[in-house]
């Protein structure tokens, strides 16, 4: 049996683009067309034939792709094919008999067609840069409170995947996501544990605990968006590290989808610690939201909107997961000393990038902590101090296609970027979700709210502005960020400079 699941594992791997999802396909189409055929059209069909093909897709689809509760309706119209073929009736069937077999055929077809189609075992985009990309995790325990939960002796403890250049083409493949981090994804929409077991079938492009490339590589650290996780920016993050980064991507604890610790705890999104710091905070938001309705000019509505940035609750939140973001720069030193890591990381470039809430606290993080060299905010609101000052440091902003009416909270945080380096992108076609991996996991836009753009350019855009921010800044290459712009006629890049720049 050995021999055999390694001979299945070779094909699933060298035939991964061909066969993925292709047996799910055909079997959906055979099962629906025979009954259709043999039930509605009464065409007489091959006994023989119909079961040796109906038996041999199911049997290569569960050897090859395996089960997953998307395919059932599938399985029931497969099931309910071969039953009707062994029994091959010479009977013609009454019109009653028809309209209902036509009725549960219909359904069966639209559940089995669209099930697998909004939930697919989707394919990631393979990392195009010189390196194979490896991961391993990292448990870091901090001595400071943990105050999300009640308990006053519990102290901060962090879950950090380290994805790192390597020179290996070989070895155990990373899973796509963790269960603790699966679990959470369905609590958060309130659905089973088990719904999303699916994920466990995609194959990713990354190495586990294999050994990193023999260089200094610079250190970039991740902060995911919130009640979300760093394995939701696989296509992204994958892309970066294989241009020769290792970004630590701190999974923040209590406020990401979820974590699972070294000894198989689970630890979830706290819902009612947000309930908590929420309660009632939205009315301290109603005059910053009439400040935009109303016809007021940019200088009006600026002490309006800077007093909402500097005290609304996201602020205290932002700070929380840049002191994350502090502590894990506080233990490069020692990782760098020894272990997987020794004599791997430059630190004297260091850079931060995220996404949402974690964008927001990369930008918090490069204004207050000056071992950060650089910093990226992937369409975060910038909450917090940054509107009575400026970045001493380099600082990418890229932002999703937002409608034109919508409260451009940004303009007045940045409103002092003229004084610093700060670029300004914008990729036409994107919404939110189109930094993440959200768009391949369900390509249903209404569902997973995302743009027009196609996902893998959505995420080939990003990845290249991030790198090349990171490369100029923390590589010291020589590049032009502005010409990017000339790349990709979905993206608009503005950079201002303090020594030239006029606002």
């Amino acid at each position: 049996m050995p021999q055999l699941q390694l001979l299945v594992n070779i094909v699933k791997r060298k035939t991964k683009k061909l066969v993925m999802q292709l047996f799910e396909i055909l079997l959906v189409l055979t099962s629906m067309l025979y009954l259709i055929l043999s039930q509605l059209i009464n065409l007489q069909i091959s006994k023989k034939i119909s079961l040796g093909v109906l038996v041999l897709l199911l049997f290569c689809h569960l050897l090859f792709e395996g089960y997953r509760w998307q395919m059932v309706p599938c399985y029931l119209a497969c099931i309910l094919a071969l039953y009707v073929a062994i029994k091959n009736s010479d009977k013609k069937s009454t019109t009653l008999k028809k309209i209902i077999a036509g009725i549960g055929i219909t359904v069966l077809a639209v559940l089995g067609i669209s099930l697998p189609s909004i939930f697919p075992v989707f394919e990631l985009p393979e990392p195009q840069g010189p390196y194979s990309v490896g991961t391993k995790d990292i448990n870091l325990k901090l001595n400071r409170k943990e105050i999300i939960t009640e308990d006053k002796l519990d102290n901060r403890k962090l879950m950090i995947k380290v994805w790192y250049p390597s020179s290996e083409t070989s070895g155990e493949m990373d899973s796509y996501i963790d269960q603790g981090g699966r679990h959470g994804f369905a609590q958060k929409y309130g659905l089973p544990n088990s719904t999303f077991n699916y994920l466990d079938k995609i194959q990713t492009h990354v190495f586990r605990n294999v050994s990193v490339a023999t260089e200094r590589f610079p250190v970039l650290l991740f902060s995911h968006g919130y009640n979300s996780k760093a394995n939701n920016y696989y296509a992204l993050i994958s892309e970066i590290v294989s241009q020769g980064y290792v970004v630590f991507a701190v999974n923040h604890t209590f406020e990401s989808t979820g974590t699972t610790f070294p000894d198989g705890s689970e630890v979830y999104f706290d819902y009612n610690y947000a309930k908590k710091i929420e309660e009632g905070t939205w009315k301290d938001m109603e005059p910053l939201l009439s400040a935009f309705k109303e016809d007021l000019s940019f200088e009006e509505r600026h002490p309006i909107v800077k007093k909402r940035l500097k005290t609304y609750f996201v602020k205290g939140m932002v700070e929380r997961w840049a002191q994350d973001l502090s502590d894990v720069v506080s233990k490069l030193g020692s990782w760098n000393a020894s272990g997987f890591l020794e004599n791997r990381l430059d630190l004297s470039k260091i850079g931060v990038f995220g996404h949402s809430r974690g964008g927001a606290a990369a930008g918090e993080t490069l204004l207050k902590d000056n071992r950060i060299s650089a910093g990226a905010n992937i369409d975060g609101v910038q909450w917090g101090d940054i509107v009575d000052t400026s970045f001493k440091n380099p600082f990418l902003f890229i932002s999703a296609d937002w409608p034109e009416d919508k409260e451009d909270l940004n303009a007045h945080a940045y409103v002092n970027k003229y004084k610093s380096t700060f670029y300004e992108a914008r990729i036409l076609g994107t919404d939110h979700s189109n930094f993440m991996d959200i768009p391949f996991m369900i390509p249903l836009k209404s569902l997973s709210q995302a743009g027009d753009i196609k996902p893998e350019l959505g995420i080939e855009i990003t990845s290249k502005l991030v790198t090349s921010f990171f490369d100029k800044h923390l590589k010291n290459k020589s590049i032009n960020l502005e010409s990017l712009g000339s790349n990709y006629d979905e993206l608009i890049l503005k950079a201002y400079k303090a020594e030239t720049a006029k606002r």
